[in-house]
């Protein structure tokens, strides 16, 4: 007889997800968790290496993955993605649009190309992907789901971060109102906004000025005091499950300054000013 532990670990039998940036961190980590719940999940990745190798990963347990080679920021190849999923399986039950890029630095030190660039991945990208994958998913008959990975900076913006928090706290603004127009026709969505994860996005990101100087000491605090990118995955399935517009993860690690800047935005931007100072004193 089966049990309540067992049934929830195949939840996404014979559904049908997407995840994009699923070649590494937080999107690895939920293609992963849907496989082994039963989903069939298409990989979507700008690194054909990194997605292929995530697809054998989910193989070699026994699951079913599909690896797509995607560059978000175009969308004319994110629609043929779309067109692709839909010709092959008729229908997503969840949309993961994970893809992203980070970005940390004083805004003397900020380029124009700077904002184009993360724009591009962060919020453009997502506005693709809605638009290609979302009016498909209304018409597919059966209730859907979309997880925007938003950011803890999208709740709570932090100084020498203007570039990468717009961008996130955009894409909340996008789960917010797509839920408000969606939920009544069978798709739900929800911002997952996580805070310090051990991935390679810090690492990975553009940093200039005083952060930049600080970027291996950031990547070091990442990697030893990050929480893992799979407990990420179970908190967004989650939010999923029980239809969260925004689920933090870590909650200890999000919920106290999100409180904060809730009930007193004073407090939380003269915390935000003390902070940045004492990380990225100026002169370094």
């Amino acid at each position: 007889m089966a049990t309540a532990g067992s049934l929830q670990q195949r939840d996404y039998a014979g559904k049908i997800a997407v995840v994009t940036g699923a070649g590494s961190g937080i999107g690895r980590s939920t293609a992963k968790l849907l496989a082994q719940r039963g989903a069939k999940v298409h990989l979507a990745d700008i690194n054909a290496e990194s997605v292929e190798k995530v697809r054998d990963e989910i193989r070699l347990t026994g699951g079913d993955a599909v690896a797509h080679t995607l560059d978000t920021t175009d969308a004319d190849a994110v629609e043929v993605f779309a067109a692709a999923v839909f010709a092959e399986d008729s229908a997503v039950d969840l949309l993961h649009s994970n893809a992203g890029i980070g970005h940390g630095a004083p805004i003397e030190d900020t380029t124009i190309e700077d904002w184009r660039r993360v724009i591009g991945v962060n919020l453009m990208g997502f506005a693709y992907m809605m638009q290609a994958f979302v009016p498909r998913m209304l018409e597919q008959g059966r209730d859907s789901h979309v997880l925007n990975t938003a950011s803890m900076a999208g709740l709570t913006p932090s100084a020498g971060m203007a570039v990468y928090a717009t961008t996130k706290a955009a894409v909340v603004g996008m789960s917010e109102a797509l839920d408000a127009e969606l939920g009544s026709r069978g798709i739900r969505v929800t911002a997952l906004c996580p805070g310090i994860i051990d991935t390679a996005i810090v690492k990975d990101s553009t940093m200039r000025g005083r952060i930049g100087a600080r970027q291996d000491k950031l990547v070091d605090f990442y990697r030893k005091r990050g929480t893992s990118p799979d407990v990420v995955a179970r908190q967004a399935l989650d939010g999923v499950k029980h239809k969260r517009i925004i689920q933090p993860s870590p909650y200890h690690q999000v919920m106290p300054m999100w409180i904060v800047k809730r009930i007193s935005p004073r407090a939380y931007q003269a915390l935000n000013r003390r902070v940045f100072k004492l990380l990225f004193p100026a002169g370094r």
